[in-house]
This record gives C-alpha cells, structure tokens and sequence, in this order.
C-alpha cells in the first residue's frame, strides 16, 4: 500500500496516471518507442500538447472565450518575470499573501513602477487582506489565489476595471471559479496538476495586445502563442502526466465534483484542528486553504511523539514549510479522503495517549 502523501510539492498524482504515464515511458502509443525518446515534433507528441490544451480551456469552461493555454518551462517563478517583462509599460498593482507573491513583486520592480494594494505581511501571512483598491491607472493587477506555505486562500477576488493576473499553482482545476474574469492565469503543473517541469498558462488572446516593449523571443507570450506552445523543446513527460491527469479530472465529472470533495476533506482535517486541545490553525479561519492546511502543536514537548505516531501511520509530507515550521497537510485532488481520516486518527490517538 502506499504512503498517504501529503506533500506540498510535487504533488500526490492518481494511481492510473502514474501507471498509463509509466507504461508510456516504456512503451508509448505501442510504437515500441519511448514517450520521453520520441521527437516533440512527432505528430503523437503533437497531439498530446494539443489535447493538454484544449483540456485546460475546457475544465475552467472558458474554451469559447477568447484563451489560449501554454504549457511552458522555468516554473511559476519564471512567469513572475515574463509577465512583468511583457504587460508592465509603467506601473501595476500587487496584492502581496506571502513568499510567492513577494517573489513576483520583486521581478516586477524591475520593469516599472509598482503599487502594493494590500498585504497580509504585517501577521505573517495569515490572512488574506479585505477592503483594499485596486487603482484604475494600472497596467494590471496581480495575486495568488492560494499561499502553499502559509495555508490561506482568497475566497472571493476583487472586481477591478483592469487585466486581473492570478498565480493558481496550488489551487488550479480544484473549485469553481468564473475563471473569464482573469487575463492570465499561471500554475506550476507540481502542485495540483502533473510532474515538475512545465507550467501551465492560460492567457486571453485580447491581452496580449498591450505588449509593448521588445521582449527576448524565449520570454515573449507572442512568440509562445503563435508556435501553438512548440517555440521551446516542451517538457514531454510533463505535459503528458499533466494531461493524463486533466482527462482523470475530467471523467470523475470535472471541477463540479472534484470541488465537493475537496470541500469535505478540508472540513474532516479542520474540525479535527479546531475540536483537539493538542493543535492550533494557523491561518484565520474565514482565509483556509481547501488545498492547505497548516496547524501547530500546542505542546512542542508532544512534537517528537507525534512525529513518530504519523511515521508509522504511512503519513508522508506534513512537516510545515522551512520558513514557517509546524505542519502543512496539503490536499491536492488525488488526495483520497481516507487519507486525510488517516491524519485525523493519528491527531485523536495523541490526545488519547498524551
């Protein structure tokens, strides 16, 4: 049996992924060729991207709506620095929830000017702010729908008169949105989508004539557009894994279904947090994350057991982030639920024998 894998990143992948993109390393389409030998210009590989694509547009329910997607490389930290390089010509807004939004505001400094609408850092991020502006003078407004680290998530986005850019790379595909009212979305496929090594980035064809400035061909959304996301060599393995699990999303009903079940695992993990004296939330309780869940001990004498207790359990990945500590269970759409009633088990066994 394996692991109840709880890790932030790479993320846990169904079980039929893992084992049609296995196979296809070994043996793709039953050409007795590879999948990670062929050429990405092959017409098999060709079809994979482009069904990667459509498959993207079509789980947001935003196909017929002017978007294109890309399945890029370098991450999601990379488009920190390719948004700003191709939509900032004077200045943007920023709404800053923790380190990967202060990530992004640091590359945008360098190509114009910058307002910091709002920001959570003043309680170490973990809130989301409320009743802030966003300025109607700005070439665009960026955010991050949900902070990995910290455990918070934005519930509610603001209704702003300018292009809204949201960083997804842990909560994509994973509730329902009314996605029409972003212009770019971008997420790292290692958090709720695929293998690390590529990035998927919807973009709304419209936007992209606001490109002003010369960019480098390997940084120009233009370019990536225009060569059907085939400009640079593609992370194959990636792409594939990623679209492999798009059609799992897909056959289970799509972002409807897959919402509901999100929402009950969050709720069996945070009424156990909330119901046991021996574990405080972190993150205010109205900004929770569905996708992560971070929680300390009220006790750091009981931090020795209780690693010991989830080890043996099979409980893989709930160490908190470096920076911040404690623990962090992310639940990712392959996270089955009795996984997270494996944690809670754990949880209630502590406070029975501590």
């Amino acid at each position: 049996m394996k692991k109840h894998n709880f890790s932030a990143g790479p993320c846990i992948l169904p079980e039929e992924v893992l084992q049609k993109a296995s196979e296809a390393v070994v043996n793709f389409n039953n050409d007795d060729l590879s999948l990670v030998e062929i050429s990405h210009r092959s017409q098999p590989f060709v079809d994979v991207i482009e069904k990667a694509r459509h498959l993207a547009l079509e789980l947001l329910n935003i196909e017929d709506k002017g978007y294109t997607a890309l399945f890029l490389q370098g991450g999601a930290s990379m488009q920190f620095l390719m948004i700003a390089y191709n939509f900032l010509n004077t200045k943007a807004a920023y709404l800053n929830t923790g380190t990967w939004s202060s990530k992004a505001i640091k590359e945008a400094k360098l190509f114009g000017g910058l307002i910091e609408v709002a920001s959570s850092k003043d309680k170490n991020f973990t809130y989301i702010p409320k009743n802030y502006s966003v300025p109607n003078d700005v070439d665009y407004f960026h955010c991050t729908s949900n902070n990995t680290i910290y455990g918070s998530q934005m519930l509610e986005f603001p209704e702003v008169e300018v292009p809204m850019i949201c960083d997804m790379s842990s909560d994509i595909f994973s509730r329902k949105l009314d996605f029409s009212k972003f212009d770019l979305i971008y997420a790292g496929a290692q958090k709720n989508m695929g293998p690390a090594g590529t990035t998927l980035v919807i973009i709304k064809e419209d936007f992209l004539k606001q490109i002003e400035r010369e960019v480098p061909s390997m940084l120009n959304y233009k370019i990536h557009v225009e060569k059907d996301s085939m400009f640079h060599t593609p992370s194959v393995f990636a792409v594939y894994t990623s679209m492999l699990t798009m059609e799992w999303l897909k056959d289970l009903g799509g972002i409807d279904f897959i919402e509901g079940v999100n929402n009950k695992k969050a709720a069996l993990l945070y009424n156990e947090i909330d119901r046991n004296p021996l574990f405080n939330g972190v993150v205010a309780k109205e900004d929770r994350s569905t996708m992560n869940a971070t929680f300390t001990l009220s006790d750091e004498n009981l931090k020795s057991k209780f690693d010991l207790m989830w080890k043996e359990a099979r409980i893989n990945g709930i160490n908190g982030h470096r920076s911040v500590g404690g623990y962090r269970a992310s639940m990712y759409n392959a996270l089955p639920l009795f996984s997270v009633q494996a944690l809670v088990d754990v949880m209630q066994e502590l406070e029975r024998t501590a």
